[in-house]
Parts: C-alpha cells; structure tokens; sequence
C-alpha cells in the first residue's frame, strides 16, 4: 500500500465513531449491511452515520452496493489487508517480537486439521436468545457432523428460554432435544473454556455486538437469518416461519459438513465458509 493511502486511511479510522463502524463491518465481512441496522448497533444517528460511511469510502476501506432499495456496506477485504500488511510490514519492518502471529499465519498454511484433539472440530454458533436460531444449529451439526464435530450454540442476552415452536421442529426431524438448552455465550469465554475451531452468529444482532477475540483464532463466518421468534399471526403460520428457518440452516450446515477440511488452508476455508453464508441457494 502506498504512503499517501495509507495516511488517508489510518486518518480517516482515527475518529472513535469511525473506527467503531469498521469494526461492526469487519464482523459482519464479506457481508454487507445496511445504514439502519449500523445505526441502530451503534446508537448514531443517521446524519452521522451518513457521514463516516462517506469518509470510510472515500478511504477506500469501505465499498457501497445498491440492492433493490436498499444501500449496503462492506470492508473492501483487499484494502484490509493492505493496511494491515502496510503498518506490520513496512512500518513495523516485519519485527518477529511486534507480530509474530501474522509470521505464523500465512495464506498458504497447512490444511485445517483438529490437531489439538482426535477428531473433532469445535464449532459455537452464536445468536441473540439462543432460544432458536443457533440452538436449531447446534442439533444441525451435532446429527448432521458424523462424529467429526463438537457443537455447542450461545446467546448474548441472559437469561432466555427455549422456544416451543422450536423445539416442536426439531423433534418433528428427529433430533435428540433431551440435553438442548439456552445458554449465555460467557460460559464460553471464561479462562480454561474449550477453544473453538469455528465461530459462527447466525442473526445480525449477535454479529454485531462486542465481543473479546476469541483464544486459538478461530475460523469465523456470519450466517445470518431473520429472527423466527419475531413472526406474527397464527401458530400455525410461525411454525412455518420457524421450519424455512430450520430448512434453512440445515442446508447450510450441510454444506459445511461436507467441506474437504483436509485439504483446505485457511484461508480457502474462510473464503468456503464465508461462501455459505451468502450463496443465495444455500439461502433459500
């Protein structure tokens, strides 16, 4: 990355509110996300926010895309990686005692194997009550995972229950609901906490909360549905909400179930997992 670019670009992150958008659209990258729902995630006001997405694009750091009536805005990922490779590279001169994780980390990596434990692979999927969403997930995978997969899901807000509707979809497809419950996602991030290989949010508000890094670098992909819980009308129609909401998570897990994880690195698997969470097929 040029000089000048990158003067620009780290001018333009030096603002508190600016930064803070960055970082909700770096937890939601490759995805975009509307200016209503940074908003809202944020508490700034629109004209403000209007503002910094103007600044964060003409940095370069951030792209805007038309969908139908709406505007979305991403990380431009290859920007990204430009002033990251720019402030440890060029300013930091490739110091092994400033950045030894990015030394280790390298693009060409070796396949995403379970080293650390026989088989499985570790996977959290993250919603805000985990009361269905990511609980429909984590009964995803443990059945779906043939073995090869720990599942566990989590909630940022406390204190949730399991939905009926639910649970009455899960038992419908045949899944063991007996040891299922809703959990805050802090039982996760306590010191000697099982260390996750995969962290997925599967709804917008989950992605963009605050959330500490998480131990071991895990693979991390935003999956996104609307919330079944929020459906309106009869029992009989939020059941259907909650079944395409069901129908589409197990596509999508199934996918990811069937990806070749012995002979992908890293970043082959970022890009599949990220892959997943926007094909609009697996969507449907």
């Amino acid at each position: 990355m040029e000089h000048t670019i990158a003067t620009h670009a780290f001018a333009t992150l030096g603002h508190a509110d600016r930064l803070a958008v960055f970082r909700l659209l770096m937890r939601f990258a490759p995805q975009g996300v509307r200016p209503t729902e940074m908003a809202e995630a944020l508490g700034l006001k629109q004209n403000t926010l209007s503002h910094h997405l103007a600044d964060l694009t003409a940095s370069g750091l951030v792209r805007v895309a038309r969908q139908g009536r709406s505007l979305f805005y991403a990380v431009d990922l290859d920007a990204a990686e430009g002033l990251i490779g720019y402030l440890a590279l060029d300013v930091g001169r490739a110091r092994p005692d400033l950045i030894p994780p990015l030394l280790c980390a390298q693009k060409d990596a070796a396949a995403m194997t379970a080293l650390h434990r026989d088989t499985d692979f570790v996977v959290l999927f993250i919603c805000s009550g985990n009361s269905a969403r990511s609980i429909f997930a984590e009964a995803l995978l443990r059945d779906l995972g043939q073995g090869k997969f720990q599942a566990f899901s989590a909630g940022t807000r406390p204190n949730t229950q399991l939905n009926p509707f639910a649970l009455e979809i899960l038992q419908r497809n045949g899944h063991d609901t007996t040891e299922l419950r809703s959990k805050h996602i802090s039982e996760f991030q306590a010191p000697g906490s099982i260390v996750m290989d995969f962290v997925f949010t599967v709804c917008d508000t989950a992605a963009a909360e605050e959330c500490p890094p998480w131990p071991g670098q895990p693979i991390t992909g935003h999956w996104g549905l609307p919330d079944p819980v929020k459906a309106v009308g009869t029992d009989a129609e939020k059941a259907l909400v909650f079944a395409q909401t069901y129908a589409a998570l197990r596509r999508r897990i199934a996918a990811f179930v069937e990806l070749p994880f012995d002979s992908l690195s890293r970043m082959s698997l970022q890009s599949r997992v990220d892959a997943i969470g926007t094909d609009t097929e697996i969507k449907a």
